[in-house]
């Protein structure tokens, strides 16, 4: 029995060298970190909600899994913790994108900016596809002339619209003269859809062409894309509309414009955490008792 005890004892020590055992650590940690990359990037991540724009179907302080399968996942677009860009790729799909799915996206950037400022994912509530016609006439959102299904959870902070003929000169594109409750008509841009620019049109049209990757040049009656002569624009990529559910409390594509398809990460499925995010971590107590038992688990629609 002793010698019998003593065989095992041998048997589970380890006399691999120091060096050898670092590289067997470092090569187990490369596997779990690559297994989680591919998981994050590919199939689901998580995603903290952090305004109340899609209130009351995803809340503020709302920790989402998010299926990014669905749309087809992609490799990383960033640095981790900066704005560097990186080339990305994207693998096929489960289904495409459809009106009324909740998606969460790469921030396009505000209406004048060509390249945003920083690099953020948002969530909003595809309302329109490429080459949709959208309207809102007196908060009824209509698209392609007809009344588009109102979400479970809508929600208007002011029971009483306000002057229908004010105009916000914050609304995309520049120019125009409506209001978030009295919006377009505006088509959504489809790949292949060829636009007319004027004068009169090229300040709606300016930021979105250099969005697409081209210089523009005004000069007098005289537009020049690319420093060629242009009268019309072919548009590259397709587009969708996103708005929050919570529509009067809301900055979306009626404020910074569409979502280039592209941008898309996925679609939120789940709640698996929320609190108050405007509590300190280090006020635990506090931080705890504002955790909302009742929202873990609620799938979002």
């Amino acid at each position: 029995m002793k010698e019998s005890r003593k065989v095992k004892q041998e048997e589970a020590s380890d006399d691999r060298p120091f060096k050898a055992k670092v590289l067997a650590f470092l090569k187990e940690l490369g596997i779990v970190f690559g297994a989680f990359l591919v998981l994050n990037n590919f199939v689901i991540a998580s995603f903290l909600v952090p305004t109340g724009s899609m209130e009351n179907e995803v809340m503020t302080g709302d920790l989402l899994f998010v299926n990014k399968f669905i749309y087809g996942g992609t490799s990383p677009r960033n640095i981790p913790f900066t704005n560097v860009r990186l080339p990305w790729f994207r693998i096929p799909g489960f289904r495409d994108v459809q009106r009324g799915d909740v998606i969460v996206f790469v921030f396009p950037g505000n209406r004048d900016e060509v390249v945003p400022e920083d690099f953020t994912f948002y969530l909003k509530r595809c309302v329109a596809m490429p080459g949709d016609t959208l309207q809102v006439i007196k908060r009824v959102l209509y698209v392609n002339g007809q009344p588009a299904p109102l979400p479970k959870n809508i929600h208007f902070s002011f029971p009483r619209m306000g002057n229908p003929g004010s105009v916000d000169d914050r609304l995309f594109p520049h120019g125009v003269q409506w209001n978030e409750e009295n919006y377009g008509p505006v088509v959504i841009p489809k790949k292949g859809m060829t636009v007319q620019i004027d004068p009169r049109t090229i300040q709606a049209w300016d930021t979105f062409i250099r969005r697409e990757g081209h210089t523009v040049a005004v000069d007098g009656n005289r537009i020049e894309i690319d420093g060629k002569q242009a009268t019309e624009y072919t548009v590259q990529r397709d587009y969708l509309f996103g708005m929050g559910d919570h529509r009067d409390n809301s900055l979306d594509s009626r404020y910074w414009g569409f979502i280039p398809k592209d941008n898309l990460v996925g679609t939120p499925v789940l709640v698996y955490w929320s609190w108050n995010t405007d509590i300190p971590i280090y006020s635990i107590f506090s931080k705890l008792a504002s955790v909302r038992l009742g929202r873990i688990g609620t799938l979002i629609k």
